[in-house]
């Protein structure tokens, strides 16, 4: 599937006994989640080697909901609403450090709730040890990511993580020598010996600096489009332990450094772009704050990752098998398809990497053929980067999802790619054919 970039069984299958292969392959009980897991892990290991890299961990659903009637429960239970049918999936995204580029996906973690699910109320969550809740999942991926980083010989790991990854539990058990947290502020916490809570200590820090962002448009948060000047404060804290787990064996405070990035005079009507950011990464300066606001900033490439799962490429959720499981293994190689498809957007345009990453030799030569009947006759449509290379591959997978060519127009986005790999996986079955010499006779 990786090499075809599609989940589409019956567009990647040559033969209606191929297409049965996949379905098989899909239902065998012998098919674990786990070893679909571990070769993603390895694709990633070989790419982290001396690399200090950032792995952004984060949840979505898959809702199967429009599939309820046909669908055996077995495996399935609520997602969000508590209403529609499904399974959650919290991926961990490895990038480089210093390029923000996709290097693949440490570890992956799939669960059900239960079709009665209780709210947090009726369990008494706020009693429970982190292991019994599902917010465990941000330590079980730091934990489960290691062998990757370690075996693949990472210099250090920032694990990144949302609002709702601020947990004491986490800063308390995941750092060590080679790894760090950042993770973005949820809640005012207390600070150890001290009046003043974390925000309240934040504002009255002197600002170090400032810096400019465009802010793009956003319809769905009713959000303008405009250039935005931020100004930054940072400051080491000593963080409270919680008296809820003092049962629990955790340190009484951690160290850490917050940063702040508030967004001074926004449009009226307008909500303030406003993070603050708590890491176990020294942050005494404007320099050193920029860079952790800069991997934060990064983290939006897994929704990226999840939008090519779902309805922008991909569409897992209209996939017409009818178990559960069969539809976990789907999502585990839909996904190392989706990094494919990331891999080409974010590779687009720097030439010193190899079209290896996505293509194979034979995929190559293809495209080396194709380029021509996708190229114009002026010097503005003919592929500007030189083949071998990962943006010569884009350029060309582009054109063939229907992207104008012209360096005016908007580079070509998630859609555009996911139609052309389809085009292109056409193209490459005949080609395949042809250069086998096959002849067909009545």
């Amino acid at each position: 599937m990786r090499q075809h970039q599609s989940i589409n069984i019956r567009q990647i299958s040559r033969n209606w006994a191929e297409q049965m292969g996949y379905y098989r392959f899909l239902e065998n009980e012998n098919v674990t989640l786990s070893e679909l897991v571990r070769s993603l892990s390895d694709d990633c290991l070989f790419q982290v080697a001396q690399r200090q890299v950032l792995a952004i961990s984060d949840s979505s659903e898959i809702n199967l909901q429009s599939h309820a009637g046909r669908l055996s429960a077995s495996g399935l239970g609520v997602v969000g609403n508590n209403t529609d049918v499904g399974f959650y999936i919290h991926p961990t995204l490895v990038l480089d450090s210093e390029s923000g580029f996709p290097l693949g996906l440490s570890t992956v973690k799939l669960w059900s709730r239960a079709i009665n699910h209780a709210d947090k109320h009726q369990r008494e969550y706020q009693n429970l040890p982190i292991e019994e809740k599902e917010s465990y999942k941000w330590l079980a991926s730091a934990q489960s990511s290691q062998r990757c980083f370690e075996v693949g010989g990472a210099k250090m790991v920032t694990h990144i993580g949302d609002r709702e990854s601020d947990l004491f539990e986490e800063f308390a058990t995941v750092p060590n020598k080679n790894n760090h947290l950042l993770i973005r502020a949820c809640q005012d916490r207390r600070l150890l010996g001290q009046s003043q809570s974390l925000f309240e200590y934040l504002s009255q820090q002197p600002c170090e600096g400032t810096y400019i962002i465009n802010v793009p448009a956003d319809p769905r948060r009713k959000r303008l489009a405009r250039e935005a000047m931020l100004i930054v404060r940072c400051g080491k804290v000593e963080i409270q332990r919680p008296n809820k787990l003092s049962v629990f064996g955790y340190p009484p405070s951690v160290n850490l450094f917050a940063v702040e990035a508030l967004e001074v005079q926004p449009p009226a009507g307008q909500e303030p772009i406003h993070w603050r950011l708590l890491t176990t990464h020294v942050v005494v300066c404007l320099e050193q704050a920029l860079r952790v606001i800069q991997w934060y900033g990064w983290r939006w490439k897994i929704e990226q990752l999840f939008a090519t799962l779902k309805k922008a490429g991909l569409n897992i959720e209209a996939t017409q098998l009818e178990s559960a499981i069969a539809i976990q293994r789907l999502t585990i190689l839909a996904l190392s398809v989706a990094v494919r498809t990331l891999q080409m957007v974010e590779g687009r345009d720097n030439i010193q990497i190899s079209a290896t990453l996505t293509f194979c030799a034979k995929q190559q030569q293809c495209l080396s053929v194709i380029q021509s009947s996708v190229e114009g006759d002026t010097k503005k449509l003919q592929n500007p980067y030189p083949q071998g290379c990962l943006p010569w591959a884009t350029w060309i997978i582009a054109r063939l999802g229907g992207w104008s060519g012209y360096t005016s127009a908007r580079p070509p986005g998630m859609p555009t790619l996911v139609h052309g790999l389809r085009q292109f996986e056409s193209i490459f079955l005949g080609w395949k054919l042809a250069a086998c010499g096959l002849v067909y006779t009545r």
